[in-house]
């Protein structure tokens, strides 16, 4: 049973990306993609089902496993090489070039190849992992059937592409189920280079200049932290002699050994993370990536490839727990969340919001990791499982909101409820369940800020940076949810919205999802994250009792919290109703407003008529990308000189 479920979450995936690659033609297509997620994400459940595991396949069709890794790293970075060459791009090839010499040093002149390592581990944390990569990524998989349809429609493409996308969207899940589940490093490493070489064929898949150069900046910055993965290998196994994740962990908690030949592969390694996860100064790479098909945004951003940076900087923590190496990782995730949220406050295009939302958020999760309490620990996991859902459905809605009205600027949205109802409420859920209580996003942001505030080792200048950060999430996502919130006049129906039900199911499965396990949090919590804190400590981070969680800082009572805004609802529901045609009346504008051909406006210079607009501030004075990102780039810089010099 334990191998099945593990093909089908690893090598199952793999296996689908070759049929919707290989058998063309859409109603193939329409089969093969949501029997292959929903495949993979039943796989997921199963494992979840059997819980915690140790599996070591020795051999496929009699081949040696570790021998078939080993070949498949030179000859992926090989590939990737040849990309290189092909681009004429000197600095990928030089990053590749290093990487293969440390492999060549690591593979045979360092490893013990007599030495037995289990493959694959399992607990509750790289569980909960597989089940949102599976679940959450597959549906973005079946939302981009119809949404690359109208995609490909718009591009006027003489040839679909759409088996290519597919292939690389399917193997973007088994290599991140591949990745979680990897106890051993080397087979780890493997896994996070495919997802790069994925993310650059999707964030260049429309094959645009700007494409291609987007996604040439994304294939340079995670192939340096590639190499510093590799360092981090080399390391490891001169000092510690494994590679054994489970081993490695073990040995850390013994007296004395977290010395500078432990921290340092450490710290390469969370190196590697920050660049996975976008953070800054790497930032660019992310945003980059908005210029890929929604689908393509929405895995990257919500549950594979980002995700897979801050679960690397988790999984590590207990080796680094209680050093200067956890205190400064704690420093750098908590300056991006400030530094991010700063420069999505000047966006107006939803997508840069969502981009620079989601770099805040998973620097909050690494200042969780380096905190490296119990609670923090906690507050980390709930944020990975609740920022995955409700930013997989933002996306996907403003995917959907663009491909109707031609724009994903804000501003464009406002009113969106006369044309597209549905999405438009779907969307205003989205924003609520990143923004306020009760919902699991702020229940999880809570945990967060009480962890800063009363660690053993707590820093003033970490609490604020999180306290002005969330400040700061709070402004654009109120903003955003103002402009949405637009009705139609009283008395008047909006039409029906007719959307694929590929495009439309997703939509619905999340929006139920980030609310119905809000109100299951404390489940969630008792069942996948509180056994993913016992790694760092004994003691429990909260109890949980009647809905409400609590511990010696404070409680948070989710469900006397979701009765108050039911009433809430309910009484503004009412109020509404009431709300007659006579309600309505014309901006007013010193008594000279005037309609015009069906336009509001007022007498302007020379009694011209001037049609009236609204908007919001962007304060791109204060927040704008010119304005910031230098300064916030100089920052993290010596934050990450810091960081690595504090270790040597």
């Amino acid at each position: 049973m334990l191998d099945t479920l593990v093909f089908g979450s690893v090598v199952f995936p793999l296996l689908a990306a070759l049929a919707v690659y290989f058998v063309r033609g859409d109603a193939a297509r329409n089969i093969i993609v949501p029997v292959s997620v929903a495949i993979t994400a039943a796989a997921a459940v199963g494992l979840a089902g059997l819980g915690s595991f140790s599996y070591s396949p020795q051999a496929i069709l009699g081949i040696s496993l570790n021998g078939l890794i080993t070949v498949l790293d030179f000859a992926l970075l090989g590939f990737i090489f040849l990309i290189a060459l092909r681009m004429g791009n000197l600095l990928i090839m030089g990053l590749t070039a290093l990487q293969v010499l440390g492999l060549v040093y690591l593979d045979f002149f360092l490893a013990d190849h007599g030495a037995q390592i289990t493959g694959f581990y399992a607990d509750s944390l790289s569980l909960t992992m597989v089940l949102i990569i599976s679940i959450v990524g597959g549906l973005i998989c079946f939302y981009g059937l119809g949404y690359m349809k109208e995609h490909e429609e718009h591009l006027h493409l003489a040839k679909s592409r759409q088996p290519r996308f597919f292939f690389f969207m399917l193997l973007f899940l088994g290599a991140m189920n591949g990745l979680v589940l990897a106890n051993n490093l080397s087979w780890m490493y493997f896994f996070w280079e495919v997802t790069t070489l994925c993310s650059f064929m999707l964030i260049g898949h429309d094959g645009t200049d700007e494409a291609k150069t987007n996604a040439t900046r994304a294939l340079w910055m995670n192939m340096a932290g590639g190499v510093a993965f590799v360092a981090a290998l080399m390391f490891l196994q001169k000092s510690t002699g494994t590679l054994s994740v489970q081993d490695i962990l073990a040995k850390s908690a013994a007296p004395g050994m977290k010395t500078a030949a432990l921290l340092l592969p450490m710290a390469f390694l969370c190196f590697a993370g920050f660049t996975k996860a976008a953070q800054v100064p790497f930032q660019s790479w992310l945003c980059g990536a908005m210029v890929a098909p929604t689908p393509v945004s929405a895995l990257l951003h919500s549950s594979t490839m980002v995700k897979a940076g801050v679960y690397l900087v988790i999984r590590m923590a207990p080796a680094y727990q209680g050093t200067m190496l956890s205190a400064a990782v704690a420093i750098f995730g908590a300056f991006t969340f400030i530094a991010a949220s700063a420069l999505a406050v000047g966006q107006s295009n939803g997508k840069k919001v969502l981009a620079y939302s989601t770099i805040a958020n998973l620097g909050l999760i690494i200042a969780c990791a380096g905190i490296n309490t119990s609670a923090a620990i906690a507050a980390a996991v709930m944020l990975i499982i609740f920022h995955a859902i409700s930013k997989g459905l933002l996306f996907l809605c403003v995917g959907a909101i663009e491909q109707k009205i031609g724009s994903r600027d804000i501003e464009a949205m406002r009113g969106l409820f006369k044309v597209m109802p549905r999405t438009a409420v779907i969307t205003v859920i989205g924003i609520v369940t990143m923004m306020l209580p009760p919902f699991g996003m702020l229940l999880a942001k809570w945990m967060a800020l009480e962890s800063a505030a009363t660690a053993t080792a707590a820093m003033p200048p970490l609490v604020i940076m999180l306290a002005l950060g969330s400040a700061l999430t709070v402004l654009f996502w109120a903003r955003w949810a103002g402009v949405m919130l637009g009705s139609t006049m009283p008395g008047e129906n909006p039409p029906a919205e007719h959307q694929p039900f590929s495009v439309r199911l997703p939509l619905l499965l999340l929006a139920g999802g980030a609310v119905g396990l809000s109100l299951l949090s404390p489940f969630v919590y008792s069942m996948l994250v509180a056994p993913a804190t016992a790694l760092y400590a004994k003691a429990t981070a909260y109890t949980v009792t009647m809905g409400v969680f609590e511990n010696n800082a404070g409680v948070f009572a989710v469900y006397p919290l979701f009765l108050l805004l039911g009433v809430g609802f309910m009484y503004a529901l009412r109020a509404a109703k009431k709300v007659g045609p006579e309600a309505a009346s014309l901006p007013y504008m010193g008594g000279s407003q005037k309609v015009v051909d069906g336009k509001i406006g007022f007498n302007g210079p020379m009694n011209g008529f001037v049609e009236t607009a609204a908007g919001n501030y962007y304060l791109e004075a204060l927040f704008g990308e010119s304005k910031l990102s230098k300064s916030i780039n100089v920052i993290a810089i010596v934050l990450l000189a810091v960081m690595l010099g504090g270790v040597l």
